[in-house]
């Protein structure tokens, strides 16, 4: 999503360094390459994405570099690659249309599946798993917390309820006890159960942790002049890249880290909605490093 806008704020050139965090199916890593980017390193910790991505855009040779791994880590991915700098960085954050539209990963309350929401398959509970342990006052905070569901009480009341009924292992099941107890009739802009699958997935995935951390990493492996861009998707999300990115450009003590090439964060435009109305809750905002 927003590849153009990422690639233009990039500025790829053929002796430059990038890193794609958030590899997935290789969107805005095919771009730089194809925009003439010298190096590119693509993460991901899904290793369906990698497999797939490393099928795809195999064309580039060894100007591509795929690692199975958490974004968070890019340090030390870097360093265990003698990468002491780079040109650009960009992190897509949040799930993947590769993730979301396969129904055996368990994302989507559209579509029935096994309720699993990892992004990484090889490590870790699923949440069919973890819903069958957790107290209904932790999972009320979740809900609310990374979901700002305001059901989120009975919402998590009514989940422990069936699961203690009847094991939740199919998103279709959890779905359908999120609805009932969100209740509303009528048209609603949105699905019931959208907030809490939401708040799941970040919980599961662990999303929002270490993501100030991760960015002050980020510039902190940025030359001179190097660009770090980051998309994301909801307001969490959005508010700790606006805060950091801020803190950054506005120190105290006046020595600003950064620059800020957006003020306000890019949204896609009228032809990306058309072609993708997922991508209208993207919103990118990207910074230049100083010294």
């Amino acid at each position: 999503m927003l590849v153009a806008e990422a690639v233009s704020l990039l500025q790829p050139r053929e002796s430059g360094v990038y890193v794609d965090c958030t590899l997935g199916l290789g969107g805005h890593t095919r771009a730089l390459l194809a925009a003439g980017a010298g190096r590119v390193i693509g993460i991901d910790r899904d290793p369906a994405a990698v497999a797939q991505s490393r099928a795809q855009l195999a064309d580039f040779g060894d100007r591509l570099e795929i690692v199975h791994a958490d974004y968070r880590e890019i340090t030390g991915i870097l360093h265990s690659r003698q990468v002491r700098a780079v040109d650009g960085v960009i992190a897509d954050l949040g799930v993947s249309s590769l993730q979301i539209d396969s129904a055996e990963r368990g994302f989507s309350f559209k579509h029935d599946g096994p309720l699993d929401m990892r992004m990484d398959t090889s490590a870790g509970p699923t949440a069919a798993e973890r819903l069958a342990t957790i107290d209904e006052a932790t999972l009320a905070d979740v809900i609310y917390e990374f979901g700002e569901e305001r059901q989120s009480r009975r919402i998590a009341r009514a989940i422990v309820r069936a699961r203690d009924t009847e094991p939740l292992t199919r998103t279709g099941q959890l779905a359908s006890v999120v609805r009932r107890a969100a209740g509303g009739r009528g048209w609603q802009r949105i699905d019931p159960a959208t907030r809490t699958f939401q708040a799941l997935r970040i919980w599961m995935n662990q999303e929002l942790a270490g993501l100030d951390a991760f960015l002050l990493a980020a510039v902190s492996l940025l030359r001179p002049a190097g660009r770090l861009v980051v998309i994301a998707f909801h307001s969490l999300e959005d508010r700790i890249v606006k805060h950091t990115f801020r803190r950054l450009a506005d120190r105290a003590d006046g020595n600003a880290v950064v620059a800020l090439l957006t003020r306000k964060p890019v949204g896609p435009d009228e032809a990306e909605l058309d072609r993708n109305p997922r991508s209208r809750s993207a919103r990118l905002r990207a910074v230049e490093k100083l010294t």
